[in-house]
């Protein structure tokens, strides 16, 4: 059974890792310290580890042992209810030989919750440790007093309101070379969402940032074919940042190949970062139906979910079920 952690509520304490990036320069350091502002008004005690606000490792705020110690003794720490990532980034996976994924399975649950590189920690808890997390926004999201939809969706989910989430109506590119670090995106342009297949479909929520993904494919962290085996269908919520058409078709290839979509209900595909990209005539859609075709499986298209804000927050190693309604994807989670 996947364990579910206890709801988040206020007066609770939230804790600040950097298993990534840390929040070292702008616009990141401002965002951050605009949202632990946000979160202490909305009655949250913050706890800022040392690693946030570092650079000192590869491409990453510490040594890979420093941020998986600041993530095991964050978890861990019965003190507070979330341990919540201050960035993405790209070699977090470089810390995961140091995570003792069998004591977090022992320990109490504990909802954590981080976007991108994150993948390393939200699709591994489930599949390896057999605890819920969540693909949402990390910290320096919650820079505004009146929340977006996603960040209020985020905080429900951390509230344990497992009803129904919609997808978003608008979306829109970040802002290039704000010199406001505190800008939002604005959302100006309309969600057309891409339906081949999907009315309806129940299973084990699953998936992330593929980026992410295909290099833990085929390492000791790999026990998707057992979780599968052990907990059933599964629907898969998927999205891209550096990846084009072409390494697009790859990555779902070799999924394909290493049975990740055994057992399959429906894969859903968030706008990827290069949304609208084509090499040789192949767009993401043509890549994805040339690698998938013979499994027959529903799939749908460029819904708000990535790198492109905003991004529906989902529960990974959660069952629900999800419906299409006209230009809606509905996610409906089942306790």
């Amino acid at each position: 059974m996947i364990k579910t952690p206890e709801p988040l509520k206020r007066g609770d304490c939230i804790d600040l890792i950097a298993p990534s990036f840390g929040c070292s320069s702008e616009p990141y350091f401002s965002r951050l310290e605009k949202a632990i502002t946000n979160f202490t008004k909305w009655g949250y005690k913050i706890k800022v580890n040392r690693n946030v606000y570092l650079s000192d490792g590869l491409l990453a705020s510490a040594s890979p042992e420093e941020r998986a110690k600041e993530f095991m003794d964050s978890y861990l720490n019965k003190e507070s209810k979330l341990t919540l990532s201050v960035g993405g980034g790209e070699v977090m996976m470089d810390m995961l030989p140091h995570i003792d994924f069998k004591k977090i399975k022992e320990a109490n649950p504990k909802w954590f919750m981080g976007f991108s590189d994150n993948t390393n920690l939200s699709f591994l808890l489930p599949t390896l440790s057999n605890v819920k997390a969540i693909y949402g926004p990390n910290a320096p999201s919650f820079i505004s007093k009146k929340l977006d939809k996603s960040e209020k969706d985020a905080l429900r989910l951390l509230e344990n309101d497992f009803s129904k989430y919609h997808t978003y109506p608008k979306w829109g590119y970040p802002p290039k070379e704000a010199k406001n670090p505190l800008a939002r995106t604005k959302l100006n342009r309309e969600e057309k969402i891409i339906n081949l297949g999907l009315s309806e479909a129940k299973g084990i929520l699953l998936g992330g940032c593929l980026d992410v993904i295909t290099s833990l494919i085929g390492t000791r962290f790999d026990n998707l074919v057992n979780f599968n085996k052990e907990n059933g269908p599964l629907i898969w919520m998927l999205e891209s940042c550096d990846l084009n058409p072409i390494s697009f078709y790859r990555i779902l290839s070799q999924m394909k190949f290493a049975s990740y979509f055994a057992s399959t209900k429906a894969i859903v595909f968030g706008r990827p970062l290069h949304f609208k990209e084509e090499i040789m005539g192949i767009n993401f859609i043509k890549a994805a139906e040339a690698a998938l075709k013979e499994l027959n499986i529903p799939l749908v298209f460029d819904i708000s979910l990535g790198h492109l804000y905003p991004s529906l927050p989902f529960v990974e190693g959660m069952q629900a079920s999800i419906r299409m309604k006209e230009n809606e994807l509905e996610v409906e989670y089942h306790e």
